[in-house]
């Protein structure tokens, strides 16, 4: 069945591997890779499938549905003629230099070609690799159904990101701290198949710089430009500029992309940034409900807050600036670069203020349109206001609405807000303000209320992974109930869709969860 799979690896056949292939813990040197064969799980049960995906792939349902596919994405078999391995990298964690990472917990098992494009397939949660580390290299089901989950509906949002194969439980047990606070316990293990053209992060080329070894930094970095940026030249300081230049345009792409449908990361580390500008590694993630700028779900960042959402753009510029440095040793020249990342940084204002007004149905970018876009920034922090159903439920808005009106203007304003004891007359009023100034701004456009709610809709999705729907899906999960991992993910996949028979989805985060773990807050423990 899998015979299908058009397999042609690269990374390991172009680049240095690891001559140690024993699976011990240790400093792997002048290699960007190690082989390592996935664990053998003691039950696999395939979960969920993406079909999209497994479409890309070249595989049919019937594949999907084979003994085969369960043994080579469980990782109780190696496909014939692969060899799997887990990458080498390094990385600055909470912005202090961590050195040498690795795949600790995932392994790439092929490269596949498909329709003109190339897919690495990757387990995560497959077991021990040479970077492991301290820990398991295992997965639990929690954060396996929260990655198999947001990595399509990332993709379907339109956000730049790593995709997602398919979801299986292992058979086995796997212990966790969840909170990272004494309490651990045994959950259910599971592993995922995570896809992307490629999984090369910052941290791939910064652990060679950190030890010197220029000839296989040059090696990783022209291997990167030939088959990932074909249309620059590879091995010259031109190219190698011009390939900074490329991964920071991509890279603050997918941040904007990030602030405008607010999902916050939450582990920015250089390890965890892709060289083609995706979103990988979903860990503790979540999507900004009450509009705050220093909002974070990693419980780990609690105290600094280092990767809240408002931080963002300037976590990924400092990144970009350690790509930087670890490219010096082929450019020798911090001029060019640091010009690359002066322009990012004056530019994403404007991109951000143009990506503002997009949701706001604005044309004119004006500054009218930018104090309007300042001020509702404000607005939406007086109280506790959830972004995605405020930007949503506002194209709904009309030239003519009566905004002295409270019938009309209520229902513009309060299916967003989280404790409606906090809309006092003074809020309200503040509120009928500003709509009234954005109401006059529409007028003077001559905006057309059903063009601008239809622009303002694709751009403003109505349904997204927030964290209690995946704990729903994770609950039902750990019971034996996999049919709301399903629904959302069929939801997710339409998100700028209305979707009225689906309604339910659409609606604040409910009190239960403003606390609960996995809800609101997050670790990394997976």
């Amino acid at each position: 069945m899998l015979t299908k799979l058009k397999v042609k690896d690269k990374f390991n056949k172009e680049l240095p591997a690891d001559p140690d292939q024993n699976n011990t813990r240790r400093q792997v040197h002048k290699a960007c890779f190690s082989y390592a064969t996935p664990r053998i799980p003691t039950a696999p049960q395939l979960l969920h499938v993406s079909p999209e995906m497994a479409e890309t792939l070249g595989l049919s349902a019937e594949d999907t549905a084979s003994e085969a596919f369960l043994q080579v994405f469980s990782g109780q078999k190696v496909l014939e003629g692969t060899a799997p391995y887990a990458m080498c990298y390094g990385g600055h964690q909470f912005g202090h230099w961590a050195g040498q990472l690795g795949d600790g917990r995932a392994i790439n098992l092929m490269e596949v070609e498909q329709g003109g494009k190339t897919w690495a397939l990757q387990l995560k949660g497959a077991g021990e690799t040479p970077y492991s580390r301290t820990a398991d290299g295992l997965a639990v089901l929690r954060s396996s159904v929260r990655e198999h989950l947001c990595s399509e509906a990332m993709y379907h949002l339109g956000v730049p990101t790593t995709r997602s194969l398919s979801l299986m439980l292992t058979g086995d047990q796997v212990l966790r701290d969840v909170m990272y606070d004494g309490n651990s316990a045994y959950e259910k293990g599971a592993v995922v198949c995570r896809t992307a053209p490629s999984f090369i992060r910052f941290g791939n080329f910064q652990i060679f710089t950190s030890r010197k070894d220029k000839e296989t930094l040059k090696a990783l970095t022209d291997f990167t430009i030939r088959h990932y940026f074909p249309s620059l030249e590879a091995g010259t300081k031109a190219g190698y500029i011009e390939f900074f230049r490329t991964v920071c345009a991509r890279t603050m792409e997918m941040v904007l992309h990030w602030q405008r449908v607010g999902f916050v990361h939450g582990v920015m580390n250089t390890d965890n940034l892709s060289i083609l500008g995706l979103t990988i590694d979903y860990g503790p993630y979540g999507w900004l409900e009450g509009y705050d700028p220093n909002w974070t779900p990693n419980t780990t960042d609690r105290q600094n807050r280092r990767y809240r959402y408002g931080q963002q753009p300037n976590v990924a510029l400092w990144n970009l600036a350690q790509l930087g440095s670890a490219l010096m040793p082929l450019i020798e020249e911090v001029q060019p670069l640091q010009e690359i990342l002066d322009n990012c940084q004056q530019q994403f204002p404007n991109d951000y203020l143009q990506m503002m007004s997009q949701k706001l149905g604005l044309k004119n970018m004006n500054p009218v349109a930018h104090e309007l876009i300042t001020d509702l920034v404000q607005q939406l922090q007086l109280t506790e206001t959830d972004m995605t159903i405020f930007f949503r439920t506002l194209s709904q808005l009309r030239t003519t609405t009566d905004l002295a009106d409270d019938t009309q203007l209520e229902p513009l304003v309060l299916p967003a807000i989280y404790l409606p004891e906090e809309y006092t007359e003074e809020l309200k009023e503040k509120w009928r303000s500003w709509l009234l100034r954005y109401q006059a701004q529409l007028q003077q456009e001559q905006s057309n209320d059903t063009q601008r709610q239809t622009s303002m809709n694709v751009v403003n999705p109505k349904y997204v992974l927030r964290n209690y729907m995946a704990q729903l899906a994770i609950d039902a999960a750990n019971a034996g109930d996999y049919t709301i991992i399903n629904e959302l993910y069929e939801l997710l996949k339409t998100p700028y869709a209305d979707n009225p028979e689906q309604e339910k989805w659409f609606a604040k985060r409910p009190e239960w969860a403003r606390h609960k773990v996995g809800c609101s807050m997050l670790s990394c423990s997976s």
